[in-house]
């Protein structure tokens, strides 16, 4: 190829989110100049505007790069013109009338930062899966254009937040027929927000962006989509609106009419309200007429046991936000407010986004059994005459995207046992019976080699954040010596909020100096950031910090810094053992350790979220026994007793208890049943099969006894 024509495909393949899931065209982009490649945080739309034609002339004739970019593009071809995936024979109704799923946040890559944690990496998931399976599906979100946060922590240990300038980001301005940039407003007591969008093509489908930096819209409007989660009441239910009623008109004014939305957690449940007008102007019908035939379209679920996660407004906020879309839905102010309280007369009750998408949706699910049990319990009270047990909300377990997070050498070794085809029947439980099949000395080598990666990552990542926080030059070169590649390495990394617990472990130092420091040693990575509103959980991730300055410590308990998905991606694939320790039963979900279990992590975990469904006595490790009390302090103490023993009296031997070749069987065994007995469950193309069967073809009006049900995937839904 002339080298006009390569960079042409590199462009074409830098376009389609597909390359995040794919590390072939990754390592084409990487191998082009690897520096370079760092430099722009993984962003081929970044790397491609910096690299000159001319390096990449000399680099295609070095590396036969024309042949890879013509594969890679080949393969990207045919996987969007693939008309024998799944949703093509079980999901076809929907190709004309997709999927709209809402989302505060979408964490589909870090070269797009617009996610802050785990709901938006399970949303990035959900979107390559639907892709994968060929479920026609519209992502609508908003684009931060700051970000997140960058986090650093001090000397003391206080967490700071910074807003650097994000790299040019894989985007395209959405545009009318006429080819002029897109526009939507949302009206408002008292003004207009008017609203641009950008797309994603992401596989198959696409996420769409929403945009206030523009045009016509107040200096405080046009910063409405600059950060997530603003802790201003006045500006969230503004980012809400925007996210809710101008996704929704967005799409309108792309005629995409969608026969399903799925509010991904209450922050978009404006949304229903907005088709809610959208078919009152269709049929010319009333609010009450349309109401169900809304609710019937809506998908809702809910992620959250925690009081403060469930957005709540005073009905000052929702007049001025909503005055004018009640007008046109023609209903009173009570009446509107009565849709987002738990008891409608109450006039002193907050509107509650959670409350609205449960009394608005007809298919609601909570993300794990234990979860589902939980908020029933806790929305009880809008189904007073059920019984508890009764009340309309079902569950979907959260899954993880299995090729996103997936090490390569991991996957060499599952194409070869599992047969080439593996990733086609990974949801089957019969594809892992061959796991077995693999030689302990194989799995064992290939996960030496994944920790040996990680260690070498972490060294490189502390010895620079040693140097920006400007530490004595012996403690930096001290840091690339931290941490022992053949120790038994422990990984706590996630979100950090205080019932996460993430300082259960530090309540016995004299206890955690004889394990880092004894005969079998034991080291623990921490990573994590803390909401920059949230200074509860600033003091913990302080707390850890601190703890492992403690000289007995240093250099066997580390905490990395600005925890991101490529963070968590080394995390994930290199961690032997991976530690959860939620307070039981504040975690709906929590998925981390289902991509470390894909990898041949080992999960050591409270019994909450979804490890309380697969935790089955040799698959893995507990901390506790699964019970609850109400005094917390109690409860942690327990689990901090459990914790301690279950790690020093079986964990620690059943790791390094070797056979004459150097060989832990016992652990490998563990792995082996990990890998047999959570993979295949915990995948989010399982994840879409439910979602599918149970919510979307159901909400659509499609689940006919015409239909060729796949009655293995049903069944796992109807479980």
């Amino acid at each position: 190829m002339e080298t006009a024509e390569i960079i042409h495909k590199l462009h074409d393949l830098a376009r389609n989110l597909y390359w995040a899931w794919h590390p072939e065209v990754i390592r084409v982009f990487r191998d082009l100049d690897p520096e370079l490649w760092r430099e722009t945080n993984h962003s081929p739309t970044e790397f491609l505007s910096r690299l000159a034609d001319k390096a990449v002339e000399e680099r295609a004739a070095e590396l036969s790069l024309d042949a890879r970019v013509s594969q890679a593009y080949h393969h990207l071809r045919r996987y969007l013109q693939g008309e024998a995936a799944w949703g093509s024979l079980y999901a076809g109704r929907l190709r004309y009338r997709p999927v709209a799923y809402f989302c505060s946040e979408f964490g589909l890559h870090e070269a797009l930062p617009v996610y802050s944690g785990g709901l938006g990496v399970l949303a990035g998931d959900h979107l390559k899966a639907a892709s994968d399976l060929a479920v026609p599906t519209v992502g609508v979100g908003l684009l931060y254009t700051k970000g997140y946060f960058q986090q650093t922590v001090d000397t003391t240990g206080w967490q700071r937040e910074q807003y650097p300038d994000l790299p040019t980001m894989p985007l395209e301005p959405v545009r009318d027929d006429q080819g002029k940039r897109l526009r939507a407003s949302v009206q408002t007591e008292g003004d207009n927000i008017w609203i641009e969008a950008w797309s994603v093509p992401v596989g198959r489908n696409r996420l769409i962006l929403l945009d206030t930096n523009v045009s016509g819209n107040s200096d405080a409007d046009r910063a409405l989509t600059a950060n997530l989660y603003a802790a201003d009441m006045r500006v969230r239910i503004r980012q809400e609106l925007v996210l809710g009623v101008g996704g929704m008109r967005v799409l309108e004014a792309l005629d995409i009419r969608p026969s399903v939305l799925h509010l991904n957690e209450g922050h978009s449940a404006f949304a229903v309200l907005d088709l809610i007008r959208q078919l009152m102007d269709r049929d010319g019908q009333t609010f009450a007429n349309m109401r169900e035939v809304a609710a019937t379209m809506v998908v809702f679920t809910t992620h959250t046991p925690v009081a403060a996660g469930h957005d709540r407004f005073e009905p000052p906020l929702i007049r001025q936000a909503l005055s004018p879309l009640r007008q046109q839905l023609g209903i009173s102010e009570r009446e509107l407010m009565a849709l987002g309280r738990v008891t409608p007369s109450d006039d002193r009750e907050p509107f509650c986004m959670t409350v609205l998408g449960l009394k608005m949706s007809r298919h609601r699910n909570a993300v794990s059994g234990l979860h589902a049990h939980v908020t029933r319990a806790m929305w009880h009270k809008l189904w007073p005459t059920v019984p508890e047990e009764q009340v309309p909300i079902q569950y979907i377990t959260n899954g993880v995207h299995v090729s996103t997070w997936l090490a390569e050498p991991m996957a060499r070794l599952f194409s070869h046992h599992l047969g080439p085809d593996w990733y086609e029947r990974m949801d089957d439980p019969r594809t892992w019976e061959a796991i077995d099949s693999i030689q302990d000395a194989d799995l064992w080598q290939t996960h030496q080699t994944l920790r040996s990666h990680l260690i070498d990552y972490l060294r490189r990542c502390l010895s620079r954040q040693a140097q920006a926080r400007g530490e004595p030059e012996d403690q930096c070169v001290r840091a690339l010596g931290f941490l022992n590649p053949q120790a038994l390495t422990v990984v706590w990394a996630r979100r950090i909020a205080e019932y996460k617990r993430p300082t259960l472990l530090f309540q016995d130092m004299e206890w955690l100096d004889r394990m880092v420091n004894g005969p079998r040693p034991v080291q623990f990575v921490f990573a994590g950031k803390a909401h920059p509103s949230d200074d509860a959980a600033k003091l913990e991730l302080q707390k850890v910090f601190q703890s492992a300055r403690d000289s007995r410590l240093v250099g066997k308990v580390v905490f990395l810094e600005d925890y991101n998905i490529n963070v968590a991606r080394h995390l994930v694939q290199g961690a032997d053992l991976w530690l959860s320790t939620p307070r039981r039963p504040l975690e709906a979900c929590g998925t981390s350790g289902q991509k470390a279990a894909l990898n041949g992590g080992v999960i050591f975990s409270t019994l909450d979220g979804w490890w309380a469904e697969a935790y089955d006595g040799t698959n893995g490790f507990a901390v506790g026994f699964g019970t609850e009390h109400s005094d917390w302090k109690h409860q942690d103490k327990v689990d901090g007793e459990s914790l301690r023993w279950v790690l020093e009296h079986t964990i620690l031997p059943c790791f390094y208890d070797r056979d004459p070749d150097g060989i832990p069987r016992g652990w490998i065994a563990i792995q082996k049943r990990c890998l047999r007995t959570l993979v295949w469950r915990y995948s989010a193309h399982r994840m879409l099969v439910d979602y599918s069967f149970g919510c979307y073809l159901p909400a659509a009006g499609s689940l006919t006894s015409s239909l060729p049900l796949d009655t293995r995937a049903h069944a796992m839904f109807m479980r």
